[in-house]
């Protein structure tokens, strides 16, 4: 009785050959879809939220030769730029880019801080970069007139009368602005701010 149960209890060598291979054919096939996820995952390249973004203004490549062409500042002026950056600010290299200015139409009136009359602007805006940066300084142009006028109302007659505190409000317009294109549009670009009208009465 004992020998019978030995001999049930005994596994074919056919059946232990069969059970093998199908024990390293399933170790070989995920052997071989885990290197297949491995070289799929190295040739994926992580999205660049910067680049991928289209409505991210560009730098603009200054052209060997001057344009002729529409009149600067005209609609058919502004130029698609190519070079993508990380940054918003000027480039060190300014040379190597073409600068677009923008007027701003109307004038900005505000009364002086310390009530002694009051300072009229027209202000041009200075851009390295393309078009989609004019574009969101007039879709902000609310906002940036507000900031505006708040740095204006900030101002003293004695401080405007010199060409230092003229220099210094150039300086303060120009971050105000950006300050507005960085909280609305995620990207500021503007370059400098110049006046094209400058009354303190």
């Amino acid at each position: 009785m004992s020998r019978k149960t030995n001999d049930n209890a005994r596994v074919s060598p056919g059946r232990l050959k069969r059970w093998w291979l199908m024990a390293g054919g399933g170790l070989l096939l995920a052997l071989i879809g885990a290197l297949i996820a491995l070289y799929t995952s190295g040739q994926r390249t992580p999205i660049d939220p910067i680049a991928a973004n289209p409505n991210r203004p560009r730098l603009v490549e200054r052209a060997d030769e001057p344009t002729v062409g529409p009149a600067e500042g005209s609609e058919a002026a502004l130029k698609d730029g190519t070079i993508l950056t990380r940054t918003d600010a000027s480039p060190r290299d300014a040379a190597r880019y073409e600068v677009t200015y923008h007027e701003i139409e109307q004038n900005f009136t505000a009364n002086l801080a310390d009530g002694s009359g009051f300072v009229q602007v027209g202000l041009s805006l200075a851009t390295y970069f393309d078009r989609r940066a004019i574009a969101n300084v007039e879709r902000q142009i609310v906002p940036i007139r507000s900031a505006v006028l708040m740095v204006l109302s900030e101002q003293d007659s004695a401080t405007l009368g010199t060409s230092l505190g003229k220099q210094r409000l150039q300086r303060q317009l120009t971050d105000a602005i950006n300050r507005v294109l960085r909280d609305k549009e995620g990207f500021g670009g503007i370059d400098n701010v110049y006046f094209t009208s400058f009354v303190v009465q």
